[in-house]
């Protein structure tokens, strides 16, 4: 049991990090994070690597796409409850804020599998194989899907994404 607190512990605020950038709800976040945890100290005995990290991110992916599934087949319900006056457009104050609510707007226009990648790589500093081993992917697909991701980000930050996704070449025949 000290084990798995000494190996899980440290892991909890990415764990966090990563839930929040996927829902986008701290309060979905921390309850995927909690289910994540769960588990993880259910199924311990069961783990194949000495490594808990990429395990853990792979039960939280998971349980992440299975949220996603049921929202989806569903259909989104929000109580009044559970919103807050920042759900009401209400515009930032500072700058800084503003930059970051822009970078999740465009990191969220993202594929789903592009922008996985790109969080677990870039935000959580996960290695290839590791994200590899958490999606259940070739390593090629993490290195493919990160470098359409960033290419992506990047159009999307310049103003280029929609001209570049509309752009046709014409091919003319010549005999």
């Amino acid at each position: 049991m000290n084990d798995m607190l000494r190996q899980v512990e440290p892991l909890i605020p990415a764990l966090r990090r990563y839930a929040r950038a996927l829902v986008r709800n701290p309060a979905a976040a921390d309850d995927l994070v909690q289910d994540c945890l769960e588990r993880a100290v259910s199924r311990w005995q069961q783990r194949r690597d000495a490594d808990a990290r990429a395990w853990l991110f792979t039960i939280l992916h998971h349980l992440a796409i299975n949220q996603f599934r049921r929202a989806a087949a569903r259909g989104r319900h929000v109580t009044i409850d559970e919103t807050n006056e920042n759900d009401f457009g209400q515009d930032a104050v500072q700058e800084q804020k503003l930059m970051y609510q822009d970078v999740l707007n465009r990191l969220a226009r993202l594929p789903e599998d592009q922008r996985a990648v790109l969080l677990l790589v870039a935000v959580e500093d996960l290695s290839y194989a590791d994200a590899a081993k958490v999606l259940d992917i070739p390593i090629g697909t993490v290195m493919s899907r990160l470098s359409r991701a960033r290419e992506r980000l990047q159009q999307e930050i310049d103003g280029t994404a929609d001209a570049a996704s509309n752009k046709v070449v014409q091919l003319r025949s010549t005999k």
